[in-house]
């Protein structure tokens, strides 16, 4: 039925003489479960399906889209897109050129062992409580919480080009957080990280892997001893080790975000701001120090921005985003790519938060190399420091520069060893100063890679899924304080 609904919008658009035209059917498919103690605080399972299609006549898009699969109701949406293109080609700008994708037949599957879909609600809900049972067990802790999200995408696209491309996807993971409480203070601490922990393109073989259960009682241990730990003092001039699972979203809000061509383009402005990066900028300027090298590689396996194609038959593709501090490339599409110059081809950004939007440039997986230090020389080395550890909030201004953000704890460093914990920890800096202070970044043994849920951009809002690897990193002169102080 999908090739016949995908070869009717094919036929419609090339009957209206569309300059270029794709569709896509999704099927997506969702489980949310939360627990607090021993009580299910969320039991959710959704189900979504439907079809959209873009059209480009004389320089105009288009895009329409519906939940209804029949042929007539698919015939209706592309006239609806195609009308909706020529009334934009009025108003077009002469310098737009779009270049599509090359034409391809293929079809990809995401490597996934066990289908979370297919483990009894009971156990997951046991492997929940076995986990915040044995953190309430710890004197101090309030509240325990765990979490357990799965995802599985089909994605069925067709271009004018030709291509036709099957996407199979399976997501998943989870994580825990406790509450620490007492005289009206409040400390939290997660495993394996924060915003309900880890998530990556897998079966439920890497839930199994995370092995929540046996890292609860260490969990709420710390929560607990926050509770009596100091104040994170102020410095101005503070050496500071961001670990894995902070330095995730210090790459995602202070490059990832930036590097995306349709902000920098000022095509995406209203909603998430646009970027302090412009084009001139490409090969010359220096966002970080020679320790600095990051790449876009939508094929990391089990990245949550990992795929065979994007949302416009892009193949995924690894380039240098910036080399050693230099900055290299941007992230596009078929659309911005052909506006800077000599670029003229996407590079596999294009994605869309399922059948009823339209592709938008979004991040894949944006990740720090490793270095060549080990973490235990890297801890020797520094005299005196901290280190920040999961992320409890972040600020970032409009064109991503100035930034703060605040961590779960931090670990005081004395003499090359790891001491005193402090709570409400906060640092802040701005995006090219920072990355340039970098004078360390680990090996690959301490690489890790972080799935995020909940990347936002566009109106109306798309919500995507990405990725961030990182080694732990040592930063020279960043301003470090008290988020109780600052408030």
């Amino acid at each position: 039925m999908f090739n016949e609904i995908l070869d009717e919008a094919m036929d419609v658009l090339a009957a209206n003489k569309a300059a270029y035209g794709d569709a896509r059917i999704v099927e997506s498919m969702s489980e949310g479960i939360a627990v607090s103690g021993k009580k299910p605080e969320e039991i959710r399972r959704m189900e979504s399906a439907g079809f959209g299609v873009r059209a480009l006549f004389d320089g105009g898009w288009g895009f329409a889209s519906c939940k209804n699969m029949d042929i007539s109701s698919v015939r209706a949406t592309v006239l609806k897109a195609v009308s909706i293109a020529r009334s934009s080609a009025k108003v077009k700008s002469p310098k737009e050129r779009f270049i599509p994708s090359e034409k391809i037949q293929d079809e990809y599957i995401a490597p996934c062992k066990i289908n979370p879909f297919s483990v009894p609600l009971e156990d997951k809900l046991s492997l929940l409580y076995k986990a915040t049972e044995a953190m309430l067990k710890i004197k101090g802790i309030k509240i325990a919480q765990g979490f357990l999200e799965s995802f599985h995408t089909k994605k069925y696209f067709a271009s004018t080009q030709g291509s036709r491309i099957k996407q199979d996807i399976i997501e998943c993971g989870g994580g825990l957080t406790a509450y620490a409480i007492k005289d009206g203070h409040v400390q939290q601490r997660s495993y394996p990280t924060s915003f309900h922990g880890n998530f990556a393109s897998a079966g439920w073989e890497y839930v199994q892997g995370l092995d929540i259960a046996d890292h609860a009682t260490e969990t709420a241990e710390e929560a607990a001893a926050l509770l009596k730990a100091k104040e994170c003092p102020c410095m101005d001039d503070a050496t500071i080790i961001l670990a894995p699972d902070q330095l995730a979203l210090q790459i995602h809000e202070s490059i990832g975000h930036p590097i995306e061509l349709d902000r920098i383009l000022g095509q995406e402005a209203s909603f998430a701001g646009t970027s302090f990066l412009r084009p001139e900028m490409l090969g010359c300027f220096l966002y970080g120090s020679p320790f600095v090298t990051v790449v876009a590689d939508a094929t990391t396996p089990n990245g949550l921005g990992t795929f065979g194609y994007d949302d416009e038959g892009t193949p995924a593709m690894r380039f240098p985003i910036i080399e050693e501090g230099v900055l290299q490339h941007f992230l596009s599409s078929c659309w911005t790519a052909p506006m800077l110059q000599g670029s003229p081809r996407s590079n596999g950004a294009a994605r869309a938060d399922g059948w009823s939007c339209i592709p938008l440039i979004r991040m894949t997986n944006i990740n720090l190399e490793p270095g060549d230090w080990d973490y235990q020389d890297l801890i020797s080395d520094t005299k005196h420091g901290f280190l920040f550890q999961t992320n409890k909030s972040w600020s970032i201004d409009d064109k991503r520069i100035n930034f703060q953000f605040g961590t779960e704890v931090a670990r005081e460093i004395k003499n090359g060893k790891l001491g005193n914990l402090y709570k409400n920890p906060v640092y802040t800096g701005i995006t090219p100063q920072f990355w340039r202070s970098c004078d360390a970044v680990c090996d690959a043994n301490y690489w890790e890679l972080i799935g995020i849920l909940d990347c936002g951009k566009g109106e109306p809002v798309q919500t995507m899924h990405v990725g961030h690897g990182a080694s732990p990193a040592r930063f020279r002169n960043v301003k470090i304080g008290s988020s109780s102080r600052i408030g």
